[in-house]
């Protein structure tokens, strides 16, 4: 006991030397970019001393040094706090050539870097942060974790080390560091470090990272990318790339930081935006935060599925039958009833009387009905086909009226046309006709005529069901909207479409109109955030998009998505087997047509990060029922905690309180309690007065998530709520990184010791 103890205390000694190390090293770099920031604030001072010159080539040069030292000076005040993440200890290289950012390039070890008696000298420490730093010397005090000299900190492994002896996680919390984790690259080498043999701190860098809390918004992830999911972030960007893997493999996170590498890789090209679309209003606050902690905002736009259509966003659930209604691809061809039939609404004109030459002309009901199919036949939207039919109802009128025979001459049969064409667009009562017969539709105004029963019923007669009609009407005059209205509301804006708007001309500089240098510099130059926020409302599509959890959408939205990248490459990112929809090759057929032509790449994730083993094989029992014959991802870590299994006491509120109470004791993190859908908002009054590491969340919620421990409630009413019940289930069962706990109720059928009947053997 007493020299287990010893061995402990000498283990403290050493990792509090180590933090020591690297806070010494912290310290120096934080010193560094308080003169950068100083640096950056003097060129903006001076710069503003240049505009008291006057003349108009000293402002230029002070607005583009402000501009400049703007940008510099902004990107070191967000990438000041948690810096520092990781470092790597290197062996010689084959060559001795540097790189731009100071760090030698060469990937391979020199021969005769690794001694006949297996030992090595250290040569090149290189630590990874948010941004690269340089020091005086120009000697790279922080590496960018973007930049090439970086990869070998998520690429290497034991098995094809490089040059790496040493990977290094470094846990900090603001200017002060916590902790230092690492993994050994070559475990068979004994390396030397200024001397002295190369420390090693922990149980690997993997684990360590693994073992930290979770809070409700993600950590930072960098630390635990692995290789796999290195190769799809620095994958080429042409074309299309799938990237499977199952609960775990860190999908998310590859969705992230593969937006952060392609920017900066290719800034230029993907200056149009990268636009990143989330299942859930919940993943997209989990995750928000993590783009801008690697030095990347402005360019890169997180949505919500249910957040796409500006204006509008969802705020209700629909049942599984009208989800799947509404979802389908059936209901492409309601929506474009709909869009026209919308026309006859509000009292639509039948007879249309004009004056011109002195005769009164009038079209009848039969006419105009014939005139709108006329024009209903072109392929243009349908507000863009009131020009169509405005000339069509001038044809009908001209023809009418019998002047066309008066003259033979073309030139004054053209001339007389038009000034008959002239007057009758210009009096009141045709105008006002056109406007009533002829309305310029909203998507809003199209969706609040298909609540009404028996209007959807004639536009969706042969395509929905009488009870699909029925359902879906009703959903529709609820105030509010669904995911699944916020796609159709998207559709709806392509048949419809909307006249061109003419952009706002923005204000001019008061300090340009004061000095007459209008010409030379007409507006205001943007700060980088106004741009980025002007950019983001304006723009409808995007240089790349990354579908997150891309097995969950609809046909409909997958058109929906699709619009937004018309010519964008692509990442899709998904699991088949945590698929909520009910239909997935519809949805696959949809989102074939979404991704064009382009060519395809796939990538699979294999390894489960986040679930210990005892979790991992209690969810696989429920795969092999959702999806026979899938593999599981393999769980790298086992925690020796099973599963709990309880059975409901006197209220299964009272008994979901104190489940997950326990496991507020028992983590130092989050707690998620996932029900059914339709028990959210009373799952969430149970858990009231708990605090906020408790979160209740319905099981469609849970996509994407993940907490240290997790109580799920009564899986089989989650199985039975849909036919993708099972793999929603399995997705539930797959949220915690340490515990988990699942509440039986009598519907689950559980045994003596409380486990219900489909997690049984």
């Amino acid at each position: 006991m007493a020299a287990q103890a010893q061995q402990e205390t000498a283990l403290d000694s050493l990792r509090d030397r180590e933090i020591s190390v690297e806070q010494e090293h912290l310290d120096r770099v934080y010193r560094r970019l308080e003169e950068k920031i100083h640096e950056a604030e003097f060129l903006m001072n001076d710069a503003a001393q240049r505009g008291q010159v006057g003349t108009p080539g000293a402002l230029a040069e002070r607005d583009a040094q402000v501009f400049r030292a703007g940008i510099h000076l902004s990107r070191l005040n967000n990438e000041f706090e948690d810096f520092l993440f990781g470092r790597i200890d290197l062996l010689r290289g084959k060559d001795g050539k540097k790189g731009p950012d100071g760090a030698y390039t060469a990937v391979e070890p020199a021969e005769g870097a690794v001694r006949e008696d297996n030992t090595a000298d250290i040569v090149e420490t290189l630590h990874i942060g948010r941004i690269g730093v340089l020091d005086q010397d120009y000697a790279p005090l922080v590496i960018d974790w973007r930049a090439p000299a970086a990869a070998p900190f998520y690429r290497s492994t034991p098995v094809d080390p490089g040059r790496v002896v040493r990977r290094r996680v470094i846990r900090s919390k603001g200017r002060k560091v916590l902790g230092v984790e690492d993994d050994l690259m070559r475990p068979e080498l004994t390396a030397f470090l200024d001397g002295h043999e190369l420390p090693v701190i922990g149980d690997g860098a993997l684990m360590a990272a693994l073992g930290q809390a979770r809070s409700h918004t993600m950590r930072d992830i960098v630390a635990s990318i692995q290789a796999e999911q290195d190769l799809v972030i620095r994958a080429p960007a042409a074309s299309v790339t799938y990237v499977e893997g199952g609960p775990g493999t860190g999908k998310t996170a590859v969705a992230l930081h593969r937006a952060a590498y392609l920017l900066y890789q290719d800034r230029r090209r993907y200056a149009g935006g990268i636009l990143i679309v989330s299942p859930t209003p919940l993943l997209v606050a989990y995750t928000e935060g993590v783009l801008p902690s690697l030095g990347e905002e402005g360019q890169v736009t997180i949505r919500a599925i249910g957040s796409l259509v500006d204006g509008a966003a969802a705020t209700l659930y629909d049942s599984p039958s009208v989800a799947r209604a509404k979802g389908s691809s059936r209901m492409l061809k309601v929506l474009r009833k709909a869009a026209r039939g919308a026309l006859e609404l509000n009292d639509s004109p039948t007879r249309l009387r004009v004056v011109a030459f002195g005769r009164r002309l009038e079209l009848e009901a039969e006419q105009l009905a014939g005139i709108r199919r006329a024009a209903l036949g072109g392929t243009a939207p349908v507000n863009l086909l009131r020009p169509r039919a405005r000339k069509l109802l001038l044809d009908a009128l001209w023809e009418q009226s019998g002047a066309a025979g008066r003259h033979t001459d073309p030139e004054l049969a053209a001339e007389l046309r038009s000034s008959f064409d002239e007057d009758i667009t210009s009096e009141d009562a045709f105008i006002a006709f056109l406007d009533a017969w002829w309305p310029e539709l909203t998507p809003a105004a199209v969706l609040d005529a298909m609540a009404d029963e028996r209007r959807l019923g004639r536009w969706a007669r042969r395509i929905l069901n009488p009870g699909e009609i029925r359902k879906v009407a009703r959903s529709l005059r609820r105030d509010g909207h669904s995911v699944h209205d916020i796609a159709m509301l998207d559709e709806l804006q392509a048949v419809l479409g909307a006249p061109a708007r003419p952009r706002k001309r923005r204000e001019l500089d008061p300090l340009d109109q004061l000095t007459g240098l209008e010409e030379l510099m007409p507006v205001r130059e943007e700060s980088q955030r106004e741009r980025a926020e002007r950019l983001a409302q304006e723009r409808t599509e995007y240089a790349h998009v990354i579908v997150d959890e891309a097995q969950d959408l609809t046909p409909m939205q997958w058109r929906m998505v699709g619009r937004r990248g018309r010519h964008a490459t692509w990442t899709v990112v998904g699991d088949p087997a945590q698929s909520s929809w009910s239909d997935p090759d519809e949805a696959a057929e949809a989102r074939d047509e979404a991704l064009g032509t382009r060519p395809r790449r796939r990538f699979e994730l294999t390894v489960n990060y986040r679930n210990p083993a005892e979790i991992a094989e209690l969810a696989s029992k429920v795969l092999a029922l959702a999806m026979p014959g899938s593999p599981s991802p393999k769980a790298v870590r086992s925690t020796g905690v099973e599963p709990r299994f309880t059975v409901v006491g006197d209220t299964l509120a009272e008994t979901v309180r104190a489940e997950a109470a326990r496991l507020l004791e028992r983590v130092d993190g989050t707690v998620g309690v996932v029900v059914a859908m339709q028990r959210r908002e009373e799952a969430r009054r149970w858990l009231a007065g708990l605090g906020d590491r408790v979160v209740a969340l319905g099981s469609l919620e849970a996509k994407g998530l993940e907490y240290d421990a997790t109580v799920v409630v009564s899986p089989a009413e989650i199985a039975d709520e849909s036919p993708a019940g099972l793999r929603v289930l399995y997705v539930a069962l797959t949220r915690a990184t340490q515990q988990l706990t699942v509440v039986s109720a009598d519907r689950d059928e559980p045994d003596a010791a409380g486990v219900p009947d489909l997690l049984r053997d």
